[in-house]
């Protein structure tokens, strides 16, 4: 006689995942709303931990927020003071996320306007469309830091903008011992009240440069310029519209403050560029003018020695003159 074949029971498999799923989202749920608490509970800590120290920093109503897949926290207003330094900065609301999945990877906005205040100088105000920041962090420092801004103005307190830039970006990332940092700008104009009356053209720059040991000068603190060293590989400065200089090689300062490089100067459309500086210097168009006659000789793009012993800088067979020592 041939036995029954048992039927599988789909409806009780189907009830016990439903089951399973709930559960899971529950105990997920539990477990974001715990790490939600810790993080402000930190998030207050530290900021106590800063009033120790002298230095009064606030977080208007502090929340973590991003459920289900981020978490981050959100303040509505921002306020950092230091007496001792004479440093003051007040800035709109401030988000922070990560993702639950990928918590190395950091991003941060900052509303504006900001208010400034620095040693030896009055009162900042700063305003922009967008500020963003990013990390991804890793041991001992992170793998890199990144900085984006739009339509960033800088005013005197209650005045219009003076300096304003379209973009402006920065980046840092630690390579073996030294440290890699870059900066982009475009669209920079400066008000001529600031240059004493002059005319400056519409500018854009970027810079690439290695800092020698620069991730064991991040551990001892930035105290100054003395004893450090680097190498320039591609700083470019366009004036205008179409004339730029750009300058690579190395650069060092020694302890006394004096600068020793071997630089590079490569000049791009230097006709263009000699009309954008007589304007914005018209007391020395002449010499401008004599000086851009001189380089057309040496071809459409020239390219000049600048080298600095003891900081006497020459360039080419010109004397430049003295920097000053750096602090």
């Amino acid at each position: 006689m041939q036995q029954a074949t048992a039927t599988p029971n789909y409806g009780r498999r189907i009830l016990w995942l439903g089951v399973g799923i709930v559960v899971a989202i529950v105990l997920y749920t539990i477990g974001w709303f715990w790490l939600a608490d810790r993080l402000e509970r930190e998030a207050s800590a530290a900021l106590d931990a800063l009033g120790d120290r002298g230095i009064e920093a606030r977080c208007e109503n502090p929340k973590a927020r991003g459920y289900p897949f981020r978490l981050g926290l959100f303040c509505d207003s921002v306020q950092f003071d230091q007496p001792s330094e004479q440093v003051s900065v007040s800035a709109g609301a401030f988000r922070s996320t990560g993702q639950i999945y990928n918590p190395s990877k950091l991003v941060a906005e900052l509303d504006g306007p900001a208010q400034v205040s620095l040693p030896g100088a009055g009162p900042v105000a700063l305003d922009w469309a967008v500020l963003r920041a990013s990390t991804r962090l890793a041991q001992p420092l992170p793998e890199r830091v990144s900085l984006q801004g739009k339509a960033l103005k800088v005013a005197p307190a209650g005045g219009d903008p003076v300096v304003s830039a379209e973009t402006f970006e920065a980046h840092m990332r630690p390579n073996d011992a030294d440290l890699d940092v870059a900066v982009r700008f475009a669209g920079l104009t400066v008000a001529p009240e600031v240059v004493k009356g002059r005319k400056v053209p519409t500018l854009s720059g970027e810079a690439d440069v290695s800092v020698t040991d620069g991730v064991q000068l991040l551990d001892d603190g930035v105290h100054g310029l003395r004893g450090k060293a680097g190498r320039v590989r591609d700083m470019t400065l366009t004036i205008g519209e179409a004339g730029s200089l750009k300058v690579t090689g190395p650069i060092s300062v020694d302890d006394d403050g004096l600068i020793d490089a071997d630089l590079e100067v490569s000049i791009r459309e230097p006709k263009a560029l000699a009309r954008a500086l007589a304007e914005a210097f018209p007391e020395v168009r002449r010499e401008i003018e004599q000086g851009s006659a001189g380089l057309s000789f040496l071809g459409k793009n020239p390219k000049l020695p600048l080298k600095i012993v003891k900081s006497s800088a020459t360039l080419g067979f010109i004397p430049l003159g003295r920097i000053p020592p750096l602090d």
